[in-house]
């Protein structure tokens, strides 16, 4: 599935459609240069589940909880400063992605290795007219 984002005003549309498209997944693998827009989504994502927390980059603290209303947490990652998987792995990793709470994670390449079979696979690219796409693919199991 593919969704083209032509303004920041319409990534809540997108978002409301991805959450409807992807129910009852829980991880999800946010691939796509700096500056495309990940954080940004996420920020929707959390508005689309009715939060009202301050969205932003955990590039320094590597993970922010969000609270949702009615959910519980909502685990949004940045591996971007991780140099070696053992840091995930000394992180405790585990403990969040296999909460069953929603996991996002930015920079998800830097820990492939760890990532469940199920997780969902999310690319963001800028596109020539400065507008962006996400396409979405669900794991083969």
């Amino acid at each position: 599935m593919k969704w083209v984002i032509e303004n920041t005003g319409r990534l809540e549309e997108v978002a409301a459609r991805f959450l409807a498209y992807t129910e009852g997944k829980t991880l999800f693998a946010l691939y796509g240069q700096m500056g495309v827009g990940k954080t940004t989504f996420v920020k929707a994502v959390v508005r689309a589940l009715g939060g009202t927390d301050d969205v932003s980059s955990p590039t320094f603290s590597l993970v922010n909880e969000y609270h949702i209303p009615g959910e519980g947490v909502l685990y949004h990652f940045d591996f971007y400063r991780i140099r070696e998987v053992t840091e995930a792995l000394d992180f405790g990793y585990e403990e969040y992605f296999f909460s069953g709470n929603p996991c996002y994670i930015e920079w998800p390449e830097k820990i492939e290795e760890l990532l469940p079979p199920d997780t969902v696979c999310c690319y963001f690219r800028e596109l020539p007219d400065g507008k962006r796409e996400l396409e979405v693919e669900f794991p083969a199991l």
